[in-house]
């Protein structure tokens, strides 16, 4: 059950950490994709099993890895230099609320866990991942979670392009927040 945080915190770290560092939305999300096939002929050398869905799985890890490197974009244009500092910061924190929570489901209250988008990515990974696509409640959790990081992914981007202008700033946190109870909100749909 690991399967989606473990590929969640490698696309996360890589397209992040890159983009920041430089500079270029396209390199950390090649690069994070990259990565996260590495991670996944790892895992079936390992005689782990297949992923049930891989288009699916292919899909989610795509539009997350589009997520997580438009906000390394963002922090390269209003950060400079320290830009790989926050999106290292970012991804240690958002990683180890990824990994409590796969270590010990339940222990973090969902609302929190709904304002993450490394969750959002987790659930829509784990999901096509585990095969659990076909009922109704799951596939409303991924499809919520993937508009969610594609929504966050075309906001982060436009504010990162009018980086100088305040009001994008507001967009993104409206869209973000917004995004988070469409997410949370679907997962209530997965827990019925």
């Amino acid at each position: 059950m690991a399967g989606g945080a473990i590929l969640t915190l490698g696309l996360m770290g890589v397209a992040i950490i890159v983009a920041a560092t430089v500079g270029a939305f396209w390199v950390g999300m090649l690069l994070a994709l990259l990565n996260a096939a590495l991670l996944v002929v790892i895992a079936l050398a390992l005689s782990m099993s297949e992923p049930l869905h891989p288009l699916s799985t292919g899909l989610a890890m795509v539009i997350a890895a589009s997520s997580f490197a438009a906000r390394g974009t963002l922090f390269s244009k209003t950060l400079s230099r320290r830009a790989w500092l926050m999106a290292l910061f970012v991804v240690a924190g958002e990683g180890s609320v990824l990994l409590i929570a796969a270590a010990f489901p339940g222990a973090l209250p969902d609302w929190f866990l709904a304002l993450l988008p490394a969750q959002w990515a987790n659930i829509a990974i784990q999901t096509s991942l585990t095969g659990t696509l076909t009922g109704a409640g799951t596939f409303a959790a991924s499809t919520s979670a993937l508009i969610a990081l594609a929504g966050t992914a075309a906001t982060t981007l436009l504010a990162a392009r009018l980086y100088l202008q305040r009001w994008p700033y507001l967009l993104m946190f409206t869209a973000w927040l917004s995004l988070s109870a469409l997410v949370y909100f679907g997962s209530e749909q997965m827990a019925l």
